[in-house]
């Protein structure tokens, strides 16, 4: 990843020092290889006046996950997002790690991150761990959205009105972050057919709930048909 985001176009500094963050834990994971995806959305790049896009899109794999997903993209010179979901191998016990980030001109209108749960049972090392990274000191939280019952209670979401917000922000994803890779670097799997089935449904119900924020179908069917952004949506977004 580190090699790609040398050659990335978008040149925001908050967001690139997220994306290298990103880069150097994911590369802590056991057996790190690429994912090939189709082409048509790889790299998505228009010029055209009055409807300026880029997209980037990058697909890995590795032990105890199926897909690591991070797209950064950039519309019309003032939208950028930073998406970035890693979804688990449902024969692990491991953790949905999600993060969103969207900046309006220069202010960051909405960061979220979490480690969103695959069962019902609690994790009591996890929890443990994430109550120390999330101190709920925050001052400008936002409120979850309806469909947002997918997260954990430890689900970071708010306006990043300054420097000192990025950075906080910044620290809570490199703890969520460094907790993921430390929970993933020995776990053997899981693979008691009950617990399978459960992890199962909550990645599919995790990426149904996704689907149901209509603000990301908002902004790409500015610039691409409802076909396109249908299948973008369901074959790369939320693929379960």
């Amino acid at each position: 990843m580190a090699i790609s985001l040398n050659k990335t176009k978008l040149f925001d500094p908050f967001i690139l020092s997220l994306l290298s963050n990103i880069g150097k834990k994911r590369s802590l994971l056991n057996n790190l290889e690429p994912i090939n995806i189709n082409s048509d959305f790889l790299n998505i790049v228009s010029d055209n006046k009055g409807s300026k896009l880029y997209i980037e899109n990058q697909f890995h794999k590795a032990n105890g996950f199926r897909k690591l997903h991070v797209e950064i993209a950039e519309f019309s010179n003032n939208l950028k997002i930073l998406h970035c979901v890693f979804f688990p191998d449902p024969n692990f016990n491991i953790p949905i790690f999600g993060l969103d980030l969207v900046k309006v001109n220069e202010i960051v209108t909405a960061a979220i991150v979490d480690l969103s749960p695959v069962s019902s049972s609690l994790n009591y090392e996890l929890e443990s761990q994430l109550i120390q990274a999330n101190k709920d000191d925050f001052g400008s939280k936002r409120k979850i959205p309806e469909w947002g019952e997918i997260f954990s209670k430890y689900v970071f979401f708010a306006s990043l009105k300054n420097k000192e917000d990025q950075q906080y922000f910044y620290k809570i994803v490199d703890d969520y972050l460094s907790i993921l890779v430390k929970l993933t670097i020995n776990i053997l799997p899981d693979e008691e057919p009950q617990n399978i089935q459960e992890r199962i449904y909550y990645q599919k119900k995790y990426c149904i709930q996704q689907m149901k924020n209509e603000k990301t179908s908002m902004v790409l069917l500015k610039y691409f048909d409802k076909e396109w952004v249908d299948r973008y949506i369901r074959e790369i977004l939320f693929d379960f």
